[in-house]
């Protein structure tokens, strides 16, 4: 039986969140079976930047696949890379909580990931909204129906 202090109790429930290790396991695994990653992303979360035109049912499938993307970056809080759409060089930027899953085009194997909590905005930020800065800096997309 592992007994653990209450520092190192506190400091085990305060992990980081596995799925950006998932992801970037996930896509090399893909790739090193010559095969197409995809991510699945809810794109009508905060923070999600793709094209509106490609939403379908509130989500878009993206090939990440090396000759697909260029710059890909899976990063701790998001994924960001440039991709071409219908010809036209569009940067995308996915929030890490708006993933909801990465498999591979030839046969589906991969992983779907549950739902998570979106983070609120760091209201110790500066003084203002987070959401409105972020906003301020980075273009985001809004469907109006």
């Amino acid at each position: 039986k592992c007994a653990l202090s209450a520092w190192n109790r506190n400091k085990a429930s305060a992990m980081l969140s596995s799925k950006p290790y998932l992801l970037r396991a996930l896509h090399e695994w893909i790739v090193d079976n010559h095969c197409t990653p995809h991510l699945v992303v809810d794109a009508l979360l905060q923070g999600v930047v793709v094209p509106a035109e490609h939403i379908k049912d509130g989500q878009l499938v993206l090939n990440v696949s090396p000759s697909a993307v260029v710059g890909l970056a899976l990063g701790q809080n998001e994924i960001t890379f440039s991709a071409r759409f219908g010809g036209v060089a569009r940067n995308i930027c996915v929030p890490i909580y708006a993933v909801q899953g990465i498999y591979a085009r030839e046969n589906g194997q991969g992983m779907m990931f549950p739902p998570e909590n979106i983070p609120e905005p760091d209201p110790t930020d500066g003084g203002g909204n987070g959401a409105q800065k972020a906003a301020s800096t980075r273009p985001t997309l809004r469907v109006v129906k």
